[in-house]
């Protein structure tokens, strides 16, 4: 028997086409949890992990995180919860699912909280795909889940963008006959870009029946004018919605976020994961959403950054693509590992390659002062 699940999950996973191999290897995940190297969140950090030893001077804009950090409200509160780290407090956790309910106008009872967003996204991909029904992401897009599937033996398929650089939704419902999961991440991970509305709608009502589609919103609060499909969680659609603290809040460090969906599509997630939440950070995300103001005030800091690094790019004629959130793609004409690589040498840290893009490199939004040396550096670089 697999640890935590029930004779009939067991029996979902041998209709799923999961072989004796395969069993033994998720057996051995759950058993050893956070020592595997994908499943928990601060492994992938491995992603954007920077090897060796930084300078204390360097810029480092290679992992999105928000150099802002917890708004002081939320900062205060957990500073203050420590001293009472030794109880579980499960209610907190309860009071972050209520408040995001509240907000997001769904039953408290369809929201999960998790500490982060990748791991609801790793316990998806074990949820609901397997040997038979594969996992479907853009490309360039988020690699974690795509890891989670070749981990269990899913096939991974990667449909490229569109030449607007949004989801291609109908090339992702045909990739696979039976897919399990099909993820789309709006604002787009690494490229920032933003897919339709009116796209997002038509996958879900298109998409092969039994799959499910899960949209990953962990940038949405810096993009104006960008639709969340939590309504469609409302309707009991087929569609589980990711969200972070990582990122606007600034709590990448913190560990909050949640699943919010059905709740028999969340029992189905949940068998993967066990245990109590970090308190502290259920703490801090739910008095950040008490905070009048916070998105729109952090989202005209980064917008205001973001759009004047991408000024000097134009000026000096370097080709990038249009963002709506807290990082961008540029091309560097040439491998991308080489300008990393000779950035480091400038104590500049910038995001990684992605093999469909080799030329184009992940450039978070840092500080004014941050950006100031990036282009600096860039243009040393690049001369």
């Amino acid at each position: 028997m697999i640890p935590n699940l029930s004779p009939e999950e067991a029996k979902d996973f041998l209709k799923r086409g999961f072989s004796r191999r395969n069993f033994g290897r998720i057996a051995t995940m759950l058993t050893a949890g956070a020592t595997l190297p994908f499943y928990n969140e601060p492994a992938l950090a491995q992603l954007s992990e920077i090897k060796g030893k930084i300078p204390a001077d360097a810029v480092m804009i290679n992992a999105n995180e928000n150099p802002l950090g917890p708004c002081p409200e939320a900062a205060a509160a957990m500073r203050d919860l420590v001293q009472k780290g030794g109880r579980y407090m499960y209610g907190l956790t309860n009071d972050l699912a209520n408040k995001m309910a509240e907000i997001e106008g769904v039953k408290a009872e369809y929201v999960r909280p998790f500490a982060g967003s990748s791991a609801p996204l790793h316990q998806a991909v074990l949820a609901f795909c397997s040997p038979s029904k594969a996992y479907v992401c853009g490309d360039p897009g988020y690699e974690a889940g795509g890891r989670a599937a070749q981990f269990i033996g899913a096939k991974a398929v990667n449909v490229p963008l569109n030449k607007d650089y949004a989801h291609d939704v109908k090339a992702m419902a045909r990739a696979h006959a039976t897919p399990g999961l099909i993820y789309l991440c709006n604002p787009n991970n690494p490229t920032g870009s933003l897919t339709s509305r009116e796209d997002m709608e038509w996958l879900l009502n298109n998409k092969p029946a039994g799959s499910v589609l899960m949209v990953d919103e962990a940038y949405i609060h810096f993009a104006e004018g960008a639709s969340t499909m939590v309504d469609m969680v409302a309707k009991d659609k087929d569609i589980v919605i990711l969200r972070t603290f990582s990122k606007l809040y600034g709590m990448a460090g913190l560990r909050a976020g949640a699943a919010i969906a059905r709740p028999d599509l969340l029992d189905k997630i949940m068998p993967y994961s066990a245990g109590a939440l970090p308190v502290t950070s259920m703490l801090g995300a739910t008095v950040s959403l008490q905070q009048k103001g916070l998105v729109e005030k952090r989202r005209a800091i980064v917008k205001a950054t973001r759009e004047d690094t991408l000024s000097w790019l134009d000026k000096h004629n370097f080709h990038y693509v249009p963002s709506q959130s807290n990082k961008f793609m540029v091309d560097t004409k040439r491998p991308g590992r080489e300008v990393i690589d000779a950035m480091v040498k400038e104590k500049v840290y910038i995001g990684r390659v992605w093999p469909i893009w080799p030329t184009y490199v992940r450039v978070t939004v840092g500080t004014p002062e941050e950006m100031a040396k990036f282009k600096a550096a860039f243009q040393k670089v690049m001369a």
